[in-house]
């Protein structure tokens, strides 16, 4: 049998925006033909079925947001300053009238949370490495001596990943650009001091 041939990380990234916009449960297999391009027995050669073209889906977003994460420390002298650059693009989104894309591993762990064990464990785990990384950075800043060592480094990621989780809720409910800006700041403040 012949493999189909397509871009796989357009077909991905598609996807993806796809399940953000309309969340796991209400995106159709009609409305994934439509977003990626691919005919239905493509989708289903190539993962199987639509939990198959989610957790792919999955592994794309979080390949993109881990190297935009390190090119973004890698490009700034700070801590502080990449923390803010990070923090104005986590809100941006929250404003804009794509609001829906804010987060894919947030967006469907709060919908397939108990009903899908390989789902959930995937998201959480994804959520995690997210966590992890924020500590990593913030354990450098430590080292370096641009933060002191108390709190540890772990519990600021936990801090700044508990305000991450609260802006982009608090987002849903908001649009005011501005008071976000000002909670990201309190929030960067209260990270770093």
């Amino acid at each position: 049998m012949r493999s189909a041939e397509f871009d796989k990380e357009h077909v991905l990234r598609q996807a993806m925006h796809t399940f953000m916009q309309y969340g796991y449960s209400k995106t159709s297999m009609q409305k994934l033909t439509q977003s990626t391009g691919l005919h239905p027995g493509s989708i289903y050669c190539a993962f199987k079925n639509k939990k198959g073209l989610l957790l792919a889906s999955v592994e794309q977003y979080q390949k993109d947001k881990n190297e935009q994460f390190t090119q973004l420390f890698a490009q700034h002298d700070n801590i502080r300053s990449a923390l803010e650059v990070f923090l104005q693009d986590i809100i941006r989104p929250c404003t804009s009238h794509e609001a829906t894309q804010v987060c894919l591993l947030t967006r469907t762990l709060s919908e397939v949370d108990g009903q899908d064990e390989e789902v959930t464990q995937v998201l959480s785990n994804n959520l995690c490495a997210f966590e992890q990384s924020l500590q990593n950075v913030l354990t450098q800043a430590q080292q370096s001596g641009e933060i002191s060592s108390v709190p540890s480094a772990k519990e600021r990621a936990q801090f700044l990943v508990m305000g991450i989780y609260g802006l982009r809720t608090y987002a849903s409910t908001s649009n005011d650009e501005l008071a976000l800006m000002s909670l990201s700041k309190q929030l960067l403040e209260h990270v770093l001091q």
